[in-house]
């Protein structure tokens, strides 16, 4: 008898205990998206991922991509709570090409991680990949956009290198010939392969890619822009201009965005690392338009 009570009682017990226990606490996922002619390694090199570890973050691993398919790279034992994925995208593709592969990758991130919440953070053109990676293939379980330094509207940059490498015409070999000697043959090549991507950095106009994207339908999650801002009399980011970088004059998201200025130029920094860590730590929803 005082055994089939006991174990009437240990059973009770384990129904009262799953009974009450809550959910397992969901995780965090920062997830870094690096700009044109960068890769995953710009976040450690910049000294941004030092920063961000210092913070309590923990690197899990890489995600790369091929035509046909994203894998994941991990860097070791699972992160833990607070976890860090890199990217790694063909980062002279077309910005279209590269929403896609990142638009897979957050899909992969939201299987494998279906109660964590991710934080997608993109500097420079990684910025608009991700942003173009929401519009079209949806937030997953995205809560927050942070771009550094993106072109939301464009650079005047994207033009004038477009200009360049234009070889058309009568004179095209002549032209041609001169820019190359004035950057170098690499540079030339590099440029060359980048026209697509090029092209969609270009500002805002009837028929290009941000004039699309800017004026669609974007996720309800929490938008913060990074503008690099001129400060102590240097000249702030020679690359993107600060209007350009702010997501509150993108149409579709007038009033749901909010802004922090800093001084520097377009690179990153172990400043954006501590900027990065101050703005993940509080919840998304907090992040209101200023």
């Amino acid at each position: 008898m005082k055994h089939g009570r006991l174990r009437w009682w240990l059973a009770l017990c384990c129904a009262l205990g799953l009974a009450f226990a809550g959910p397992a606490s969901a995780g965090r996922i920062l997830v870094l998206v690096h700009g044109y002619l960068a890769d995953s390694t710009s976040w450690q090199q910049s000294g941004v991922l030092p920063v961000l570890e210092q913070a309590g973050w923990t690197l899990a691993g890489n995600w790369q991509s091929t035509r046909s398919e994203v894998r994941w790279e991990p860097v070791g034992p699972p992160a833990g709570e607070f976890a860090i994925d890199t990217v790694d995208l063909p980062a002279t593709a077309p910005l279209i090409e590269q929403a896609r592969l990142l638009g897979g990758m957050l899909a992969a991130i939201a299987q494998q991680h279906p109660t964590d919440s991710v934080d997608l953070i993109g500097h420079s053109a990684g910025g608009v990949v991700a942003r173009l990676a929401l519009v079209n293939y949806g937030p997953s379980r995205v809560t927050r956009l942070i771009t550094i330094a993106a072109p939301n509207l464009g650079t005047e940059r994207a033009w004038e290198a477009l200009d360049a490498t234009n070889d058309t015409g009568l004179f095209g070999g002549i032209k041609r010939w001169l820019v190359k000697r004035e950057v170098g043959d690499d540079l030339y090549r590099t440029l060359q392969s980048s026209r697509g991507v090029l092209a969609g950095l270009t500002p805002p106009a009837p028929g290009n890619l941000l004039y699309w994207l800017n004026g669609r339908q974007h996720p309800d999650i929490a938008y913060v822009a990074v503008v690099r801002g001129a400060a102590y009399g240097l000249p702030g980011d020679q690359v993107v201009p600060a209007p350009s970088q702010d997501l509150r004059r993108v149409p579709a998201l007038n009033g749901r965005a909010s802004i922090r200025v800093v001084a520097g130029g377009h690179e990153l920094s172990p400043q954006d690392g501590l900027l990065l860590s101050e703005l993940v730590s509080r919840p998304a929803k907090a992040a209101a338009p200023k």
